[in-house]
């Protein structure tokens, strides 16, 4: 892939599994938060799996839509578009209903200095959602940064391990699962709780981050020595798919790839391919934040789109100067400050 439109049909190839797990799923679908990194991908997704499928169902995706050109392109894969500050009240009100719920609205970047509008929109924002939409199914994006700092010999927390999470915004991302927790005990509202970390697209990422680097020539940073990652296609599936998996309580689910990645060798894989020396500073710690997602294996499958291909992606993408975000994951932040 060299070319934003080659990544989009890679990202909106729809699978066999998803096609006939959307067929299952009674109802529309509305994605708010639909404007981010993932949610265009996402509604794309959705699209197209309905369309291969032959499906009468409709997928609109709410978001402030600052970037009137994803707005268009949204509107061009047959998603319907609706323009809302979802802190506005009366924009917020005037939301249609929905069978079906992907929640990915949500504040991350810019966390510190600005602490209340993050808590605003990661903990005050999904109790008004959950509450309006206490008759659907709701998948909600959440994080693995919810979980602790775990050794790096064991795998990764499971569901199972209890959440501790560092900072503020860690701190609010469990506050929305709380809330959406807590309305889902009051209504029986069937919701899973979609525990996310990284999704990789070639524009950023994790191994973005490393790979340019690797081809700038300069230190890759051990600080967190290593990480999770998924393709963007695969985490967007299994967030779709996930509607069937909605229960009261909700269930939880960690999603990302299989491997406990080394940074190290993340990064001198980069260098062979770039024919480049890598170079690094600080060292490994014997912690880092990862996450076990054999639970979604069991229920989904593993990823289409294994590790060394993500690899071969970027690298390709990155020597063909191909487009990227500012949208850096900090996943070396060992404080929880964003």
């Amino acid at each position: 892939m060299k070319t934003v439109a080659e990544l989009e049909a890679k990202l909106s190839e729809a699978s066999d599994r998803l096609i006939n797990d959307l067929h299952k799923v009674d109802g529309d679908l509305l994605i708010l938060g639909a404007g981010g990194k993932m949610g265009p991908s996402l509604a794309r997704l959705a699209a197209q799996a309905i369309r291969a499928g032959g499906m009468n169902k409709k997928v609109t995706a709410v978001s402030r839509f600052q970037d009137q050109e994803v707005k268009n392109d949204l509107e061009s894969a047959g998603v319907k578009t609706i323009s809302c500050n979802l802190l506005d009240d009366q924009e917020f009100m005037q939301l249609p209903a929905a069978d079906n719920i992907i929640y990915m609205a949500g504040n991350k970047f810019g966390t510190t200095g600005r602490e209340y509008y993050t808590w605003a929109m990661n903990t005050y924002l999904p109790g008004r959602v959950a509450e309006k939409y206490k008759d659907s199914r709701i998948v909600v994006f959440s994080s693995g940064n919810v979980y602790p700092f775990s050794q790096v010999t064991l795998g990764g927390v499971d569901e199972s391990v209890p959440p501790e999470p560092l900072g503020e915004y860690a701190q609010s991302t469990l506050g929305r699962e709380r809330m959406f927790e807590y309305f889902s005990h009051k209504y029986g509202t069937p919701m899973l709780l979609y525990r996310l970390n990284y999704a990789i697209d070639l524009r950023y990422g994790v191994l973005l981050e490393i790979a340019q680097k690797v081809h700038e020539g300069k230190s890759v940073s051990l600080t967190m020595g290593h990480a999770n990652v998924i393709w963007q296609g695969d985490a967007n599936e299994i967030a779709l798919r996930s509607l069937l998996k909605c229960q009261s309580p909700p269930e939880i689910l960690n999603v990302t790839g299989p491997e406990t990645m080394s940074v190290r060798w993340a990064a001198q894989q980069f260098a062979r391919r770039f024919g480049l020396p890598a170079s690094f500073e600080g060292s490994e710690s014997e912690t880092a934040l990862l996450s076990n997602a054999a639970k979604a294996f069991r229920e989904f499958g593993y990823p289409r789109v294994g590790l060394l291909e993500m690899i071969d992606f970027i690298a390709e993408w990155v020597e063909s100067g191909g487009s990227t975000w500012n949208k850096p994951t900090h996943f070396s932040e060992r404080k929880g400050r964003f």
